[in-house]
């Protein structure tokens, strides 16, 4: 049943009671689960495991590169191998992409690995 809705049996039990304890019922039916239960479900719908590489990520770019560089060129995500990285200016993403890209490339791949820095994938934003 959806929200709103209810059967027959619960509108003549709630007619005959003079109160609609419906809601109620269907709460004591479904018996509580332990936050110990939840939480790694909880977890899993945010991504937190990827939130904190992703975090981990920035962490070692802002400390590993050079600051020109990360002054206008930053991490925006990671999936699947591939790092993807705004920079700031059309100026910048030519420098990056033609004189420094191999380089900041071979420098996550020390930290990270090859397995977890496949690609770098830089685009103006």
């Amino acid at each position: 049943m959806g929200p709103g809705k209810s059967t027959a049996r619960e509108r003549i039990l709630a007619q005959w009671r003079g109160l609609d304890l419906a809601p109620l019922e269907k709460i004591a039916r479904n018996p509580a689960r332990s936050a110990a239960d939840l939480i790694p479900g909880v977890l899993k719908g945010l991504r937190m495991d990827g939130r904190r590489s992703e975090a981990e990520i920035v962490k070692v770019w802002n400390e590993l590169l050079p600051p020109d560089i990360v002054a206008h060129a930053q991490p925006a995500s990671y999936n699947k191998g591939t790092l993807f990285v705004n920079v700031d200016s059309s100026v910048w993403l030519s420098e990056i992409v033609r004189y420094r890209r191999l380089e900041i490339i071979e420098r996550l791949r020390h930290s990270f690995g090859a397995a977890v820095i496949k690609k770098v994938s830089f685009r103006l934003g």
